[in-house]
């Protein structure tokens, strides 16, 4: 079996706070005849992380914000293999459902009602997953995209160094992917390939890149602990937020997030390509105390 003839598939579990606790977003769909959840097939050239969101806005008019993945499916359908990536989500907006010849219609269960009107037993085991997760917000650690090579860059000043047309590109294609995870404050290496990394994004929010000249190349070289004394203070702000930095932090800033408690899935290899990013989900407890790492993920600007 080819990897072409997997059909790849994402989609999320929505769940809000209701009278009497937690609410599913649960789908009707009427050639089929069932209930589910918001899915659907990743378009050629489009990544899981944008294809899950597009899929629950299509389906139910809720755009949704991604909290941390949960277990993928694997599962035969229609004769061909199929592979499922679901996020937990929460509401981002809603624009209002429209039915169509796919989806008849949309309903708000209690978690526990939705797990049995669910017509297929995996997918109630994700409602479950979902509930069972506390509240998180997540630290984007990001490695700038494609900069111009070194050697083609005849200025001493190597961070002036800009991002080659490929890295313009994978910058734009990064919006949609921070998008998804609702980040809301961007960081920077002062650096120019780290600026125009996060620049485009920061400008779809009206938002201004904070620098980090703790996180350069060059102060990194001075004054390693420094950097990572930074890490761990963007580690402790429970906002959403994008850290974008170099290849060479790359281990140290890990080794940072590696400290933590992490309770659920993870993975740490520090090693990314441009574009690359690791989203650490962190949960806050009210007393002040360390936040505890429910996931980390791995992703890049090309599909995975």
């Amino acid at each position: 079996m080819t990897d072409s003839e997997v059909v790849r598939a994402a989609g999320v579990v929505v769940v809000r706070d209701g009278a009497t606790g937690p609410e599913i977003a649960v789908i009707r769909r009427g050639l089929r005849a069932d209930w589910s959840l918001p899915k659907g097939k990743i378009e050629p050239g489009e990544h899981a992380v944008v294809a899950a969101v597009r899929e629950c806005d299509e389906e139910t008019g809720i755009v949704p914000v991604l909290g941390p993945p949960l277990l993928r499916q694997e599962y035969v359908a229609l004769g061909l293999p199929k592979v499922v990536d679901y996020w937990a989500a929460r509401v981002g907006s809603d624009e209002g459902f429209a039915p169509d010849d796919e989806v008849e219609s949309v309903e708000w269960l209690p978690a526990e009602q939705a797990t049995a009107r669910l017509t297929y037993p995996r997918d109630a085991d994700l409602v479950r997953e979902a509930v069972a997760l506390p509240p998180s917000s997540p630290l984007i650690l990001l490695r700038h995209t494609q900069a111009m090579k070194r050697a083609d860059w005849d200025s001493k000043i190597d961070a002036d160094r800009p991002l080659s047309g490929k890295g313009r590109s994978q910058a734009k294609d990064l919006v949609p992917m921070l998008t998804a995870y609702g980040i809301e404050r961007v960081h920077s290496s002062d650096a120019s390939r780290c600026l125009e990394t996060v620049r485009r994004y920061a400008k779809s929010l009206d938002a201004d890149v904070r620098l980090e000249p703790a996180l350069s190349e060059e102060s990194f070289h001075d004054r390693p602990k420094r950097a990572a004394r930074r890490m761990r203070e963007l580690l402790l702000d429970p906002r959403p937020l994008v850290v974008c930095t170099h290849r060479p932090l790359l281990p140290a800033l890990v080794e940072v997030v590696a400290s933590m408690r992490i309770t659920g899935p993870f993975d740490l290899d520090p090693k990314l390509p441009p574009g690359g990013f690791l989203v650490v989900h962190r949960h806050f407890t009210p007393d002040g105390e360390e936040p505890t790492v429910l996931a980390v993920e791995r992703h890049s600007v090309s599909r995975d």
